[in-house]
C-alpha cells in the first residue's frame, strides 16, 4: 500500500477534465442535503443534485454533504448544478491533494485532510470543501463518523452553529479537521512510549520493525499536516471576503490548534528518530553482556581443561620410568583432582566478583 496515494490524469489531458477513480472498496456517493435556520432544521439523505440547486437560495444555510467516491458523471451533473469550478472538481477526483486554499470566482475551494485511526494503522481522508455565499458543499471519500458530531449540534436549536451563517459552519467542518489530528498523535504517544520500553528491555527485531513503522508514519503526519497550518494563515490574512470578523476569532483558534499539532508531530518525530538509535544501544549492550557471560565460561573452563588434560595423558601406565604420574595410583585421585577444580572455579569466581565482571 503506498503511504502517498494520488491518482493523475494521463499527461497532456486537459485541464478540468473529469475522470472516475478506480477504488473499488469505497461506496458510491450519497448527497445528504442539510437545510437549517435558527428555527428550523431539514435533513434529506439520497438526494440528487436537482434537488441541491432547488434547495438553494432561500433565507436558510444549506450544507451539500457529499459521502463516497464520486463518478465523473456524478461530479459534472453537481458541479452544473452548482456552479462548481471544473479545476476544483478535477481535484476532488483525484485524491491525494496536498491541503490548499483556492479563491475561485463566487466561491472558495479548501483541501484538508482528516487523519483517522483504523484497527491501529493511520491513514488519511482528503476532504474538499466549497464554500459559497449561500451553500457549502463537503466531499469525503467514506462514511466520516467524525463529522456527525456536527450533525449532532444542528439538532439541537439554539446552538451557535445555529445561530450563525455558513461561515461559521465552514469553520466548524475546518476546526473538527484540525482537531481529530490530537487523538491520532495521542494513539500515537502512547505507542512510541510502549516501545521505548520494549527497546530498552528487550531489542528484538519486531521492535525494529514497529520503530520503521513509526517513523512512516510521523513523515507521513508531517507530509499532511503541516500545509494545514498555511491554510487555515491564508484564511486568516485573505478571507475577509468569505468569512466575518466574528468568525474569524475562532479561525484564530483553529490556527492555535495547528501550531500544537505541529510541535507535536515534530517532537514524536525526533522521539521516533530517537528510538533508533536506543534499539542500537540497547541491542549492542545486550550483546556485550552475553559475550562477557560467554567469555567468563571460557575463562573459567580454560584452567579446568588444563587440568583434566594434564590427568588424561597415560604416562601413569609407565611402570619403568620415574616420571610416570603417581596421582594416577593416589586412591583418593580422582575426588582430589574434582576439589581441586572446585577451589579453582571458586576462587575465579570471587576474583571476577571483587572485580565487578558480574
Amino acid at each position: 500500500m503506498a503511504l502517498f496515494p494520488k491518482r493523475y490524469h494521463p499527461p497532456g489531458t486537459p485541464p478540468g477534465t473529469l475522470l472516475s477513480g478506480t477504488d473499488g472498496d469505497q461506496p458510491e456517493a450519497q448527497i445528504t442535503l442539510i437545510d437549517y435556520t435558527a428555527a428550523e432544521l431539514s435533513i434529506e439523505p439520497g438526494v440528487d443534485a436537482a434537488r441541491c440547486k432547488a434547495a438553494i437560495g432561500q433565507q436558510s444555510v444549506t450544507w451539500v454533504r457529499v459521502q463516497g467516491r464520486p463518478t465523473a458523471q456524478f461530479m459534472s451533473d453537481l458541479g452544473q448544478a452548482l456552479e462548481l469550478h471544473p479545476l476544483a472538481l478535477e481535484d476532488v477526483l483525484n485524491g491525494g491533494q496536498r491541503p490548499k486554499h483556492e479563491p475561485y470566482e463566487g466561491q472558495l475551494f479548501v483541501v484538508m485532510h482528516l487523519p483517522v485511526v483504523d484497527q491501529g494503522r493511520i491513514s488519511l481522508h482528503q476532504i474538499s470543501i466549497f464554500l459559497h455565499e449561500r451553500y457549502l458543499v463537503t466531499f469525503s471519500p467514506c462514511e466520516d463518523e467524525a463529522f456527525e458530531s456536527i450533525l449532532k449540534r444542528l439538532q439541537v436549536a439554539g446552538t451557535k452553529v445555529r445561530q450563525q451563517g455558513i461561515d461559521y459552519l465552514f469553520y466548524s467542518v475546518i476546526d473538527l479537521i484540525i482537531d481529530q489530528a490530537f487523538p491520532v498523535l495521542e494513539h500515537l504517544g502512547v505507542r512510541i512510549e510502549l516501545l521505548e520500553e520494549s527497546v530498552v528491555s528487550s531489542p528484538d527485531r519486531d521492535a525494529l520493525n514497529q520503530i520503521h513503522e513509526v517513523k512512516r508514519n510521523m513523515i507521513f503526519l508531517r507530509r499532511s499536516l503541516w500545509p494545514q497550518r498555511e491554510v487555515v494563515s491564508r484564511l486568516l490574512r485573505d478571507g475577509e471576503e468569505w468569512i466575518t470578523e466574528h468568525t474569524r476569532l475562532y479561525l484564530r483558534d483553529c490556527y492555535d490548534h495547528t501550531v500544537q499539532i505541529m510541535d507535536l508531530v515534530e517532537s514524536y518525530r525526533d522521539m521516533s528518530a530517537s528510538l533508533l538509535d536506543i534499539y542500537m544501544s540497547s541491542a549492542s549492550m545486550r550483546l556485550n553482556d552475553v559475550m562477557r557471560v560467554l567469555t567468563l565460561i571460557a575463562t573459567i573452563f580454560m584452567p579446568l581443561t588444563f587440568i583434566t588434560g594434564i590427568y588424561g595423558m597415560n604416562f601413569g601406565n609407565n611402570e619403568h620410568s620415574p616420571w610416570a604420574m603417581p596421582e594416577l595410583k593416589w586412591y583418593f585421585g580422582y575426588p582430589l583432582v574434582w576439589l581441586l577444580i572446585l577451589i579453582v572455579v571458586s576462587v575465579m569466581l570471587v576474583w571476577f566478583r571483587r572485580k565487578r565482571w558480574i
